[in-house]
């Protein structure tokens, strides 16, 4: 039965049917956590600063992006003029099903009777498997952005993660999924050829995934 909340989540979807709201939205999340102002999104569109503020707006009153305030300057007091509008990516998933389906309740059964029974290793070694099948590759940003992950890099040498796949499920039981994220994202780079050049490591921290990525 569809609920009120599917509905919601429909719409945020659907709001991204258009080309340039999706564009717009693409250029928030390519910030990586970080606040964009309309002028910067505009100058990404090739559009003007209203039609951009308009296709903001759309999508934060769709639940997919969350407004703050400040004044990018820096400076405060008397003449510092006003804060600018600036857009981030909203905290809230959305996921949609037609007809409804319960595959993260199914997700959540399945890590609490995985926790429950010991059988983490096992979890570890297939998703280990399972990331290593893919073709060689040799430009890891690439190999990890087309799984999910949104690196980033910190310098010429680490790798931050952006987005976590298997975010909800990772608060719910973190040792269990940040360990199988571990073994998958050391598979990919096992699969693809640049295990030679580049190590996954534990390195948790608010905001991002729970891994990294580091030079050897």
């Amino acid at each position: 039965m569809t609920t009120p909340e599917d509905l919601r989540d429909l719409d945020a979807v659907a709001s991204l049917a258009d080309p340039v709201r999706r564009r717009a939205y693409e250029t928030v999340a390519a910030a990586g956590g970080g606040a964009v102002g309309r002028d910067e999104v505009a100058q990404a569109l090739g559009a003007g600063r209203t039609l951009a503020a308009f296709h903001l707006d759309k999508l934060v009153a769709a639940g997919l992006l969350e407004v703050s305030y400040a004044r990018r300057s820096g400076r405060t007091g008397p003449g510092a003029g006003r804060p600018a509008k600036l857009y981030r990516l909203a905290e809230g998933e959305h996921a949609v099903s037609v007809p409804p389906r319960a595959y993260r309740a199914a997700a959540e059964l399945l890590a609490e009777a995985l926790e429950q029974s010991g059988a983490e290793e096992a979890l570890y070694e297939v998703a280990r498997r399972h990331g290593s099948g893919g073709p060689a590759r040799s430009d890891v940003s690439e190999l990890l952005t087309e799984h999910g992950y949104a690196p980033a890099a910190e310098g010429p040498e680490r790798i931050v993660l952006r987005n976590c796949p298997f975010h909800r499920l990772a608060e719910q039981f973190p040792p269990l999924i940040c360990g199988m994220n571990l073994a998958m994202v050391d598979g990919l780079l096992t699969g693809s050829g640049l295990e030679g050049e580049w190590a996954a490591r534990m390195d948790a921290a608010p905001g991002r995934c729970c891994v990294t990525i580091s030079k050897k």
